[in-house]
């Protein structure tokens, strides 16, 4: 039987699923100019969040609007502007925040709201580095601006992260008192703090890409929602910032990784490694994307096209981004220029020192110039304390071993990893290398 319609002729459940894309696709909107009203990021939710309730009531029975992002837009400003008037300190409150204007346009049809929204790019970025400030841990950071500018709701978050839906609502809820405790204003910094707080914005696209990239726990090796939503943030960077290099950088970094997706998994949904995978099933239009996005960097540094990079002039994004392009440009395993990747690991490592870069840079290695002398680099390794708990190194010297023929200490340390990784699909890859190195 058919959902019941009112006199509207709209069914719940098509306003449902209006409301649902639509808070997707406009929640970073709708909560910024909120925002900026009342100075408050919790609060601005919370009011975005009453506008959608209201729609929830209102749109069934009077049928869903035109523009149902304005709509939602101008009723959580009207709210927010009512809050403000409710205020016993009107006049202490609307010089706070400055918007006599604002309450003058308070009562603005919804055709009258473009004239608002012609600044709202602003406004969303300021949200973005509100919601990644580094005075938040990066687990906060990650939920706040998956909550607030990619518009998941709490549950999609926690499913997403295998966690549970209270700890997570908790996380956000912690988040947005603790920013407006400490007073964070929804504004772009500029001058010196400019640099500090784009690497934490970039830090918490990057960080939710990698775990839908490499899941640490669960099932499943790949999350390719959380892998879109990273995307679709860089895209939104790339839109509001588009003379910042390392954006562009983390944006091509992104998709070239995520081009690979259909086959990193077999039919089984068992991981397939890189130079094991069939690069015909390689999304190739996402890689011209990248590469194009990739050149933008690279030409805001000054690095003509075809150029090199000398170290000190990228960022680490860029230089991720044209390790990832080397093989990207391969069209075949063998044809990888494991030379330069060698030697974009060596400038990556001057820039950010780190045993997980000079791992990576190990396996380059391998390739370049044979396992024996990756092996020594690896070796030096083991005993890094970043390294402890970290699998892909025993995976890793695992691979190096039985490359040298040495097979029953490659069975080791691939059981060694197994027993280390959180995640399934990763622990059945490394038992079945650990029965059979070759």
């Amino acid at each position: 039987m058919a959902p019941a319609a009112d006199e509207s002729g709209v069914t719940p459940e098509r306003v449902t699923r209006t409301i649902e894309a639509v808070w997707r696709m406009e929640a970073a909107k709708i909560t910024a100019v909120v925002a900026r009203l009342v100075g408050d990021v919790g609060l601005a939710e919370d009011l975005a969040q009453d506008a959608v309730v209201q729609a929830i009531e209102q749109w069934p029975r009077d049928g869903i609007p035109d523009r149902p992002g304005a709509w939602l837009t101008a009723t959580a400003r009207r709210r927010a502007i009512d809050r403000i008037r409710r205020d016993v300190n009107l006049a202490a409150k609307l010089e706070l925040v400055g918007h006599a204007e604002e309450l003058r346009v308070a009562d603005l049809a919804e055709g009258d709201l473009d004239a608002v929204l012609e600044d709202i790019d602003d406004d969303v970025l300021g949200l973005i580095f509100a919601a990644c400030h580094p005075s938040l841990t990066a687990q906060a950071r990650i939920c706040l601006t998956l909550r607030m500018i990619g518009g998941l709701t709490t549950r999609e978050i926690a499913r997403a992260f295998l966690s549970q839906e209270s700890t997570i609502g908790q996380r956000i809820s912690r988040a947005k008192k603790s920013l407006s405790a400490d007073g964070v204003t929804i504004e772009v910094p500029s001058g010196a703090e400019l640099a500090p707080r784009l690497a934490s914005v970039l830090e918490v696209v990057y960080l939710v890409f990698n775990e839908g990239y490499a899941a640490t726990s669960g099932r499943d090796w790949v999350r390719g929602d959380l892998m879109e939503e990273a995307i679709r943030l860089g895209r939104v960077l790339a839109a509001l910032v588009p003379r910042e290099p390392e954006v562009h950088g983390l944006l091509a970094l992104m998709e070239i990784q995520a081009s690979r997706t259909r086959a990193r998994v077999d039919r089984d949904g068992e991981p397939v490694l890189l130079l094991e995978q069939d690069r015909t099933r390689w999304d190739w239009s996402l890689v011209r994307h990248a590469l194009t996005a990739l050149a933008r960097g690279a030409e805001l540094c000054g690095i003509p096209p075809g150029g090199g990079a000398p170290a000190g002039s990228v960022g680490p994004y860029l230089l991720q981004a044209e390790i990832a392009a080397c093989h990207a440009r391969a069209r075949t395993a063998e044809a990888t220029d494991w030379v330069r990747i060698v030697g974009l690991y060596g400038v990556l490592g001057s820039m950010r020192p780190s045993p997980v870069i000079e791992l990576n840079k190990a396996v380059a290695l391998s390739y370049a110039s044979g396992p024996a002398a990756a092996l020594e680099v690896v070796d030096q390794l083991r005993g890094s304390p970043a390294l402890a708990d970290y699998h892909l190194l025993p995976s890793v010297r695992g691979d190096l071993l039985a490359r040298l023929g040495r097979n029953d200490e490659a069975r080791e340390e691939f059981a060694r990893a197994a027993a280390m990784t959180q995640n399934e699909a990763e622990r059945n890859l490394l038992l079945r290398r650990a029965a059979n190195p070759t």
